[in-house]
């Protein structure tokens, strides 16, 4: 595995990190994890088999399950209790792609249609309504109120994230401050309680449980800040979305936001003009004001000094394969095409 040597301000880069990179270490519980979400994904009702397979087999990275076992790993969590949770961190997460993809109204996500566009909004939000109340089931089997405690703030939290998204919809005056809290709350904070829940499991002292939530509140403000980018630069085939969903949704993400900045008056009143209308009617002249005001690059920098202290936060345990793990998941989240 190599290193992504994270010191000072540089991560330095290598070609096309992969999740197989830090995949590697827990193949064995990431397959035992799945076998788990197959299990109680199990319902007497065909329709919610049907969405609740749908979205869990469309793929994705599971990269918050795997959050929870590398965290629970590398403090000695045993290994029942750590794959439950991590099966829980993943049934809330997809959950929430379920009532986003209704809210935002879309029909496209990992390169395929959405559960929504599939089945119909109103069977894809009470599927996701399921999959919390299977979640909150799970985590009473696992018998920490600590944990409980952790995910009931974070489930609303992330609730609050999600309003406060709304709020900003077709708002060209969102602030970048305004923009990173609904991150911070919307992302960042299931990444944070992966993390944090692997280190209770484990029954890690208070500097390592503090230093692993950390890390994990970095890396998902990262990743959000890179999916951001990935809007106006990736390319459907990796990304499984379509350029511009963002805009077409009235959301003014960072590249819009610093553009406008940045940008000459002609530059500010395209962008603020396609956030309000929505649609994608602009795209072309928006991304040619991205680009040419340097602010991918400004977001992606942003994405690097959130893990560069995401990083600094785990130096202090021993450089164990799960560390490393950890260290490759930031170099990942930085340099990712998808």
């Amino acid at each position: 595995m190599n290193s992504p040597h994270i010191t000072g301000k540089t991560v330095s880069k290598t070609p096309e990190p992969s999740l197989d990179d830090f995949r590697v270490v827990i193949a064995d519980d990431m397959q035992a994890i799945d076998a788990v979400i197959r299990r109680r994904l199990s319902s007497d009702v065909v329709l919610i088999n049907q969405i609740s397979h749908y979205i869990i087999e469309a793929g994705g990275k599971r990269l918050r399950p795997a959050l929870v076992t590398l965290c629970g790993n590398m403090v000695g969590a045993e290994k029942t209790r750590t794959r439950d949770m991590a099966a829980v961190i993943e049934f809330i997460h997809t959950a929430t792609l379920l009532h986003d993809d209704v809210v935002d109204e879309s029909a496209l996500r990992r390169g395929r249609e959405t559960a929504n566009e599939t089945f119909g909004n109103a069977a894809s939000v009470l599927v996701g309504d399921f999959l919390y109340s299977r979640a909150f089931q799970m985590m009473v089997e696992v018998g920490s109120m600590r944990v409980m405690g952790v995910m009931a703030e974070a489930t609303n939290v992330i609730s609050e994230g999600e309003v406060l998204q709304l709020m900003n919809v077709r708002d060209p005056d969102t602030t970048e401050d305004a923009y990173l809290k609904v991150v911070r709350y919307k992302t960042a904070k299931l990444f944070e309680a992966a993390c944090r829940v692997g280190a209770i499991l484990g029954n890690a002292n208070e500097r390592d449980e503090t230093a692993l939530a950390a890390y994990g509140a970095h890396l998902g403000t990262a990743f959000q800040l890179i999916d951001d980018v990935l809007d106006y630069s990736g390319d459907i085939q990796e990304t499984g979305k379509n350029v511009g969903d963002d805009l077409a949704e009235g959301k003014p993400t960072l590249p819009l936001i610093y553009a406008m900045r940045a940008g000459s008056t002609a530059q500010k009143e395209i962008i603020r003009s396609a956030i309000v209308d929505g649609g994608l009617e602009k795209i072309d002249a928006v991304v040619a004001a991205i680009r040419a005001t340097g602010a991918l690059e400004y977001a992606r920098d942003a994405a690097r000094r959130e893990v560069q202290t995401a990083a600094a936060a785990i130096q202090h345990f021993s450089n164990t394969a799960s560390r490393e793990a950890l260290l490759q998941l930031c170099l990942f989240a930085v340099e990712r095409r998808s």
